[in-house]
């Protein structure tokens, strides 16, 4: 594993998820989450999971808990003023800012495709000060399809003129995952501890991608 991450690692084009993946929202999503469900749905909340959800659209999750009806179109609008209220408490994981600023000074290119909608990703990203790394950023609101379509990666790849072949995508759930596999791309499944999900290669946290770019240049820079 230790080859395929390596080969990975010496892509030029990265392309990121956010949630889990760059910055620990998971929390402050599933509280989000959890809050808007038991005043618009309360029967839910006893079985609700976060985790069995995790990678997709509010919208998405919405839909599956509530069908395609005007209270899930509340749920998921609720949810997302409720998550925006939050985004200043979100924290970034170590070694995201020395990965992006590492890839940037070394002539690479980083994208962010995030199933966030655009208001709470801009946030987000805001509150940070993690939007200059990025030559593009693609949300839940730019494609008619959500995570683990592969149709998301692939827009993405289409949007930008990138060449799949020579991109690796960095992702934290198996949604994330089953979208950028299924679009033909290699994988990095990040803060994995045991099995990474199909198709992609474990990687225990960010730092281990950080020391990987580092030893390609003997560890200047």
């Amino acid at each position: 594993m230790t080859a395929l991450l390596a080969q990975a690692c010496a892509r030029r084009v990265w392309l990121f998820d956010l949630d889990g993946t760059l910055v620990d929202s998971c929390p402050a999503h599933e509280a989000a989450f959890r809050q808007a469900i038991a005043e618009v749905a309360p029967g839910l909340l006893a079985s609700f999971r976060y985790a069995d959800h995790a990678g997709a659209s509010t919208r998405e999750v919405a839909a599956r808990l509530l069908g395609e009806t005007g209270e899930a179109d509340r749920l998921a609008r609720l949810k997302q003023r409720l998550y925006r209220e939050r985004a200043g408490a979100v924290a970034v994981f170590p070694g995201a800012r020395r990965l992006l600023g590492r890839l940037v000074a070394g002539g690479r290119d980083a994208y962010l495709v995030t199933s966030g909608s655009r208001a709470s990703v801009a946030r987000v990203l805001a509150a940070c000060s993690l939007g200059a790394y990025f030559r593009g950023v693609l949300t839940s609101d730019d494609v008619p399809a959500s995570k683990p379509d592969p149709a998301f990666y692939a827009y993405a790849c289409e949007h930008w003129g990138l060449d799949p072949g020579a991109a690796v995508v960095l992702e934290d759930s198996a949604h994330g995952v089953a979208s950028a596999v299924g679009a033909g791309l290699a994988t990095l499944h990040v803060h994995v501890a045991a099995e990474p999900a199909p198709g992609a290669v474990a990687v225990r946290d960010l730092e281990q991608i950080v020391s990987l770019l580092y030893a390609e240049v003997g560890g200047a820079g």
